[in-house]
């Protein structure tokens, strides 16, 4: 199952070191769908167009149901991308892409040396990467009538909500977005504001 709050990359980030007098890059990117993160590796990789290998690595999501992909790019298979992918995974970071760049100094680093250099390069960018949480949200409605609007808005506001509309007619109709983790709590507490007159309806179901 998909956490329901888990960290993500707040900015791109890069980091970069010397292995044997070869050059590693690492740049790292939020990546919030498959489109994007194809996208960013696409554009990272365009930076370094005279590069050895541009070996990337991405997690869309966090946990077992999980987005996932690699690419050795020309190195040893399974020395840069999967080892790559494997520090994502244990990161607890989602919605990330993630490119290390080689520039070849002439030393072979032997396929034990490679895993080290793409995993511990990427490591070393993730230990400084700036991230916020991502909150998994569910939309719903309520209706409620005027006498008790305000009662029901500070309410909501206990629930770090996301105010889509208000329809005001013969009653008050909010479209509204709450943090998943949080979703039955904010209904048992609606039912008993409204003495159970007023239901929080999923629209997402």
């Amino acid at each position: 199952m998909t956490p329901t709050r888990y960290q993500i990359p707040a900015a791109e980030h890069e980091f970069e070191q010397d292995i044997k007098h070869s050059r590693f890059i690492a740049t790292v990117v939020h990546a919030p769908s498959l489109v994007e993160a194809k996208q960013a590796i696409a554009t990272i990789a365009a930076r370094y167009p005279d590069a050895t290998h541009n070996c990337w690595a991405f997690q869309i999501g966090l946990g077992p149901q999980a987005e996932i992909g690699s690419s050795d790019d020309g190195e040893p298979a399974g020395t840069a991308g999967r080892p790559m992918l494997q520090v994502l995974q244990g990161s607890g970071i989602g919605d990330i892409a993630a490119v290390v760049t080689r520039y070849f100094g002439g030393i072979k680093l032997g396929s034990g040396g490679l895993v080290r250099a793409y995993s511990g390069t990427l490591q070393k960018a993730l230990n400084d990467l700036p991230t916020k949480e991502q909150v998994i949200r569910r939309t719903g409605m309520v209706t409620i009538n005027y006498n008790q609007y305000e009662l029901l808005r500070r309410l909501l506001n206990t629930f770090d909500p996301v105010i889509e509309s208000e329809d005001f007619a013969s009653d008050i109709t909010l479209m509204l977005a709450l943090p998943q983790d949080r979703w039955q709590e904010c209904a048992a507490a609606i039912r008993e504001l409204t003495y159970a007159e007023s239901e929080l309806i999923a629209l997402d179901d």
